[in-house]
């Protein structure tokens, strides 16, 4: 569903912790009070809670910290010129907005983030889900000149930054599933999406998309078809603004020796955090079958290796594979 176009600029304005009376907010937005009781209603539709008192009004029980680019550019400090942010209420996709923007010539660091995003994508054709408020959806443009080839392990190199941002903040250490997960205690906590353009040996492009759950509410939990966790399950009180910042310079740092030393320089981080190293899984290649060995973690370039039943290091790639824990028989 498409945001009523004043919705959150009314949630910015009931979020003083006062009750604001639907007729001052009619006048004030331009809208007829029925229009303000539908705004109400959507948001609530979408999971957020509302106080509704006959007389008084209406306001946010909860405050609520909304994404502000003032704030995630101060937190950013010294590197803050490194990024262009923008900050929109809603879109499909930050990943689609940002390809079209990276087309038109967006330049290295462009980042775009929404506060509701009702298409996303994810891995193997899945959606995204991310609730209003509760969650952080953004998508970061990153140029490379030597090519598609000066690429391999983009999507491991930002589900490190991405872990590294949150353990800052958690008790409970995240770790990471091959090729593009963050979990805490194997319920999934985070997300990437890659998507490249460009030419093999020339200037070339990667939308990263990255996916975090703040604050599921139980309706969204429901609709999910997977174990996850959220950072207000794990007691991190760290505010999205300062999330998205430490997720931008744990990212930033990261891409300068990626770019440098390609994925061989970051392979030893990546290895500490990861969940599945010497477990018994399977791999579930695209063409449907199965094999299954021990996780050996990964090689220079970010391919995942299985040691298969004869003792045989195999290196697999492709973003098409899903990788499961195998339960001991």
């Amino acid at each position: 569903t498409t945001l009523h176009r004043k919705l959150l600029p009314i949630l910015r304005r009931i979020n003083n912790g006062q009750f604001h009376s639907g007729q001052k907010l009619a006048d004030e937005f331009g809208l007829s009070r029925a229009s303000i009781f539908n705004v109400i209603n959507q948001a609530e539709s979408l999971g957020i809670t509302i106080h509704a008192v006959r007389g008084k009004g209406y306001k946010l029980p909860d405050k609520v910290e909304w994404l502000a680019e003032d704030e995630v550019l101060r937190e950013l400090g010294t590197i803050a010129d490194d990024f262009s942010i923008r900050i929109d209420d809603s879109a499909d996709s930050t990943n689609s907005v940002l390809m079209a923007a990276a087309l038109a010539g967006a330049p290295d660091g462009a980042v775009f983030c929404v506060e509701h995003q009702y298409a996303g994508k994810g891995r193997r054709g899945r959606r995204w889900q991310a609730g209003l408020g509760g969650g952080l959806t953004f998508s970061v443009l990153c140029r490379f000149e030597r090519g598609l080839q000066s690429m391999a392990g983009l999507s491991l190199v930002a589900g490190l930054a991405l872990a590294r941002a949150i353990n800052k903040h958690s008790r409970h250490p995240a770790q990471l599933k091959w090729p593009n997960d963050v979990l805490v205690g194997y319920r999934k906590l985070g997300g990437i999406l890659v998507e490249v353009q460009g030419d093999m040996n020339g200037a070339a492009f990667a939308v990263v998309g990255m996916g975090l759950n703040v604050h599921l509410r139980e309706a969204q939990r429901e609709n999910i078809d997977q174990a996850v966790i959220d950072l207000a399950e794990m007691g991190v009180t760290a505010g999205r603004n300062q999330l998205l910042a430490d997720c931008l310079r744990e990212l930033h740092s990261a891409l300068q020796l990626f770019r440098e030393h390609g994925f061989a320089a970051l392979r030893a981080a990546w290895m500490e955090l990861d969940a599945y190293v010497g477990k018994d899984v399977s791999l579930l290649l695209p063409n449907t079958q199965a094999v299954h060995g021990v996780a050996a973690g990964i090689d220079e370039t970010g391919a995942f290796l299985l040691r298969d039943a004869d003792n045989n290091l195999v290196a697999y790639n492709g973003g098409e594979i899903s990788l499961r824990l195998r339960p001991r028989s």
